[in-house]
């Protein structure tokens, strides 16, 4: 079912991102007293008295003084070249909207750029509420009737801070909501998440735009454009899949302190959002140790993975050109062989369509369940073949196995003793049940319980 959209607008460092993380109750955008901090549109789900809707937070709606040719609020230095692309994406925002909630600051009052915001807004004929922000007192409510000379609708003094006066917006935003069949309170179906990961400037927005066929993301060549994790649902053969694109995570001594810094956790939380994970490579620089230690990052969350090899047009080739790449990226990501590997170029949309149809298989591979039968006559003829050796005069013995989860896909072993079990032989029984079951892109788990009880997991 369609949901309901809220857009937060309004000028530059009003707390419009610290109202959107109150109301989808955690903390996903990143806030920081720096105007400009928030440049592409966020969203997030939320539930209020069993209406669930999106709320999207923008960046600020940057108005220019057209007598000093000078921004209307102190901009951070390297977000002044993207007020064009901020302002663009929260009028997208306000068009895609069905209720518009226009965030005001208390503390400074009705300011000229306001009431261009409004004007801008009165134009979008939808139905608005003003959140008067940082009302953080009783004589900051008085002073919040002032934004009633807008002429936009109701005011609601809140503290997005403090949480005082949410559930009054709440309650407004929901009444405004227009009646329409498709909208729900149910929650959605599973469905595929894919996040968008790599080092900065290796092409992950550009890549998003070109899947989603718009401009979602604000695309630029300076590395760190995008600070936080977007998500974007589209529909791919009547399947609904969110694109999650994030920010590109350095090094981690050369990550900035503040912005950047939190930006980076966000991409972890990203991932662990995710089922499945594209792993960005510039094929004009090369395979980098950042790129594997993403990677690992990706593993440790046992997320599946396809290593996806952008930019292939600015790499001269030759006959020989793919497969030395392949085989450079096998032996450095020989920690997660079986991670598919696509050569693309997002600027040019070479190849791009096998990214949906390979991300929609491995989560596939990812749900898949083999029948306890299988999975048992795979174990005996791999025991058949190799024997677990013996450990002072004690030897593993394998019972059976089940596979008790999917997601990732996880195998559970009865064996007599688990700590006979060496890495090597796990290692290989995992390799056994890849040549019949390939679990492409997807980590599985093998756990081994003890006849007495004890488990021991990989």
């Amino acid at each position: 079912m369609k949901k309901p959209l809220v857009a937060l607008v309004g000028r530059p460092n009003v707390g419009k991102s610290t109202l959107f993380n109150r109301l989808i109750g955690e903390r996903r955008a990143v806030i920081s007293d720096i105007a400009g901090t928030t440049r592409d549109r966020l969203q997030g789900d939320t539930d209020w008295n069993g209406v669930i809707f999106t709320v999207v937070d923008t960046g600020g709606i940057e108005i220019h003084n057209p007598k000093a040719g000078q921004s209307t609020e102190p901009l951070a230095e390297d977000s002044v070249q993207f007020i064009p692309q901020i302002r663009a994406q929260a009028l997208v925002a306000i068009q895609d909207a069905d209720v518009i909630v226009l965030v005001t600051d208390t503390q400074q009052g009705v300011t000229a750029a306001d009431e261009e915001v409004a004007e801008i807004l009165q134009k979008s004929n939808k139905p608005i509420v003003i959140a008067a922000n940082k009302a953080d007192h009783h004589k900051a409510f008085d002073e919040a009737m002032d934004f009633y000379t807008l002429g936009l609708g109701e005011v609601i003094p809140l503290s997005a801070l403090h949480g005082d006066g949410t559930g009054d917006l709440l309650d407004r935003i929901v009444e405004l909501f227009p009646p329409a069949p498709e909208y729900g309170s149910e929650e959605e179906e599973d469905h595929l998440k894919i996040a968008i990961i790599g080092r900065p400037n290796v092409g992950k927005s550009s890549l998003l735009n070109k899947l989603l066929g718009e401009e979602r993301a604000i695309v630029s060549d300076i590395a760190g454009t995008t600070r936080d994790a977007l998500d974007s649902d589209i529909q791919w053969h009547g399947q609904r899949i969110t694109l999650i694109d994030t920010a590109g995570i350095r090094r981690r001594g050369k990550i900035e302190p503040g912005i950047e810094q939190y930006s980076v956790l966000r991409t972890l939380k990203a991932i662990q959002r995710a089922d499945v994970a594209l792993l960005l490579i510039d094929a004009s620089e090369g395979i980098t140790a950042q790129d594997t230690h993403i990677a690992g990052m990706v593993l440790d969350e046992l997320k599946s993975l396809i290593i996806v090899v952008n930019k292939w047009d600015m790499v001269e080739k030759d006959s020989y050109t793919i497969y030395e790449f392949t085989d450079k990226i096998k032996e450095d990501f020989s920690f997660m062989a079986y991670a598919p590997i696509l050569f693309i170029s997002a600027l040019t949309g070479q190849r791009v369509h096998q990214i949906l149809e390979t991300a929609m298989s491995v989560y596939e591979e990812r749900v898949r369940r083999i029948p306890t039968s299988e999975l048992n006559r795979i174990v005996r003829e791999a025991v058949a073949r190799h024997a677990p050796t013996s450990q002072d005069l004690r030897k593993l013995k394998i019972y059976y196995a089940t596979q008790v989860r999917v997601d990732p896909p996880t195998f559970l072993f009865h064996v007599n003793e688990a700590e006979l079990v060496h890495f090597s032989y796990e290692r290989y029984l995992e390799n056994s049940i890849r040549e019949a079951f390939p679990f492409a892109g997807t980590p599985i788990r093998l756990s081994f319980r003890s006849r007495s009880g004890g488990l021991e997991e990989s």
